[in-house]
C-alpha cells in the first residue's frame, strides 16, 4: 500500500520507513525537510495524495507543557484534516506508556494527541511504547553541565526503536485496531545506571547526579508508573545489547 510516515526522519521514523519499504510498500516521508509541515499544514495535501494509511511518529523535544500541547494539537489536527480530504483509511499513532498519570511536559502533549486521534474521524490504531534505548544518550546531552550529568530518578523499560517500528508497520498492514497492547523492552532498569553504562562505553568521564523531579511527571518516573503492566508486548533487545551493537553511534542522530 501507499503509506505516509509523519516524522519519518526521526529515531523510530527512519526505521518505519525502511521496514515498510522492505515489506514492499510505497512510502512517503512527511517532514519539514521534505516539504510537509505538520504544524502549519503546508504540503500535507500534496504529500497525502493516494495515501491509504498514515503512521504518525512525529515529536518534539521539550519539557514545556504548553509547547508540547500546542505542537501535538496543531500537528494532529492538521494531519487528520488532510487525511480526511485525501481519503486516508487508517491512522496509526505512537504514544508513551503510563502517561495518564503524568499530565505535564511532553506527556501532556501526547495525551492531547491521543484524544485528537480517537475523535478525529479516521479509523485508528494507537500503540503506546516505553522510551527507546536512544533516550539514554538524549538524557546525557540535555542533562550535561560541564563534568556533570543531571539525570531524573526514573525506572524505565527501554525498547529498541526498530522493534517498535516493526510493530507499527505490522499494525498498519492489519488495519484499524484502536488501542493496541502496550509495548516495552525486556528489562526494567534504573535510568541513572543506564546513563553510567553509556558514559563508560563512550569514554565520557562525567559524574552522574540523580535528581528527583517535582510534579506528576517526576512522580510517575520514580514510582514505576511508566513501566508497562503485566501482559504488555515485550521487545527482545536489551539496552546492553543495543549499546554494544551501536557504541553510541545512533545517539548522535536524534
Amino acid at each position: 500500500m501507499r503509506i505516509a510516515v509523519a516524522g519519518g526522519t526521526g529515531t523510530v521514523g527512519r526505521h518505519v520507513v525502511e521496514l515498510a519499504r522492505e515489506r514492499g510498500h510505497e512510502v512517503v516521508s512527511l517532514s519539514r525537510a521534505e516539504g510537509a509541515d505538520l504544524v502549519n499544514g503546508s504540503g500535507l495535501a500534496q504529500a497525502l495524495n493516494q495515501v491509504e494509511a498514515v503512521i504518525d511518529v512525529s515529536g518534539i523535544q521539550t519539557n514545556s507543557t504548553k509547547k508540547a500541547v500546542d505542537f501535538f494539537t496543531n500537528a494532529t489536527q492538521n494531519l487528520l484534516a488532510a487525511e480526511a480530504d485525501a481519503g486516508v483509511q487508517h491512522h496509526v499513532a505512537l504514544s508513551i506508556v503510563g502517561i495518564d498519570g503524568a499530565t505535564s511536559g511532553l506527556y501532556a502533549g501526547k495525551l492531547v494527541q491521543e484524544d485528537e486521534v480517537r475523535h478525529g474521524g479516521i479509523p485508528w490504531t494507537l500503540l503506546r511504547s516505553t522510551q527507546f534505548h536512544e533516550f539514554v544518550p538524549l538524557t546525557v546531552r540535555l542533562g550535561t553541565v560541564g563534568p556533570l550529568v543531571a539525570v531524573p530518578k526514573m525506572f524505565t523499560q527501554p525498547v529498541a526503536a526498530w522493534e517498535v517500528a516493526e510493530a507499527l508497520v505490522k499494525a498498519t498492514e492489519t488495519g484499524p485496531a484502536r488501542r493496541m497492547t502496550d509495548m516495552g523492552g525486556p528489562r526494567t532498569e534504573n535510568l541513572a545506571d543506564l546513563v553510567r553504562a553509556y558514559l563508560h562505553k563512550t569514554g565520557q568521564r562525567k559524574k552522574v547526579l540523580e535528581a528527583v523531579l517535582p510534579g506528576s511527571m517526576g512522580k510517575a518516573m520514580r514510582s514505576g508508573a511508566l513501566i508497562p503492566a503485566p501482559g504488555a508486548a515485550v521487545g527482545r533487545q536489551t539496552f546492553a545489547e543495543w549499546l554494544e551493537a551501536s557504541s553510541g553511534r545512533d545517539s548522535q542522530e536524534k
